[in-house]
């Protein structure tokens, strides 16, 4: 299977660098007290450096009010996935336990202050694309069960069959998601400038190292761009989870 960045969006976003780690082999069964600890840790710092009000000025975060922006996603009411994480940081909420490869994507998206997500590749029909919609894809919300369709012009992740993620990283769907049964991923690093291509690998290679601390298996690392566009990824087959 491909996972590629179609050419529309890398037209509109030439500054896009998006670090690509697909996980095989993985055991995502419990959880890993390390990286909870982690995350606390990070919590707390976050709240003593952000300001809420303030946090639309961070150039990690303008980055992206401008890209939903230009799509037609008022930023207002839809975030991109890291600011809404500091937002629920910043309420004083603490980020809870979903499986120990969310709980380690969360803790590097956090810290680095880049979006990140990802989906069970077992479950992913065809290939991945993160392109333009057309407003006519279907698309099942994470923990429902009613189909609806992006926006025209949203940027979005599909496979061959359906939306995996709307608005770019704002909600990812229900058939991909990660569950203590997901045994191989691909999860994705997103870097708008003011992130550069050398961060993403950074990011790309600290991610790594801890999924494969905690989770076991195996990893393969890409960095897609405007100069290398699309990935090739091992086909898994479908497993329950």
């Amino acid at each position: 299977m491909k996972f590629i960045i179609d050419k529309a969006v890398l037209e509109k976003f030439p500054g896009l660098n998006l670090g690509l780690l697909v996980v095989k082999g993985i055991d995502n069964k419990g959880e890993s007290p390390e990286v909870i600890v982690l995350i606390r840790q990070r919590e707390e710092e976050i709240r003593q450096k952000f300001q809420k009000d303030k946090l639309s000025e961070n150039p990690k975060i303008a980055s992206w009010r401008a890209a939903y922006s230009s799509f037609g996603a008022k930023p207002k009411k839809y975030k991109c996935s890291v600011e809404n994480l500091y937002r629920m940081i910043l309420d004083g909420i603490e980020l809870r336990h979903y499986s120990k490869l969310v709980d380690i994507y969360n803790y590097i998206s956090i810290k680095h202050m880049v979006p990140l997500g990802g989906d069970d590749i077992g479950k992913v029909e065809g290939g991945i694309k993160l392109t333009v919609a057309k407003g006519t894809e279907p698309y099942t919300e994470l923990n429902s069960d009613e189909t609806k369709s992006p926006r025209e012009g949203e940027v979005v992740y599909m496979d061959d069959k359906e939306v995996l993620c709307r608005r770019w990283n704002w909600r990812e769907c229900d058939k991909t998601k990660m569950t203590e049964g997901t045994t191989s991923a691909s999860l994705v690093i997103e870097g708008l400038p003011p992130v550069t291509e050398a961060d993403v690998k950074s990011i790309l290679d600290e991610l790594k190292k801890l999924i494969l601390k905690h989770c076991g298996g195996e990893a393969e690392a890409h960095v897609l761009n405007k100069d290398n566009p699309e990935a090739e990824i091992a086909r898994i087959s479908s497993r329950p989870g």
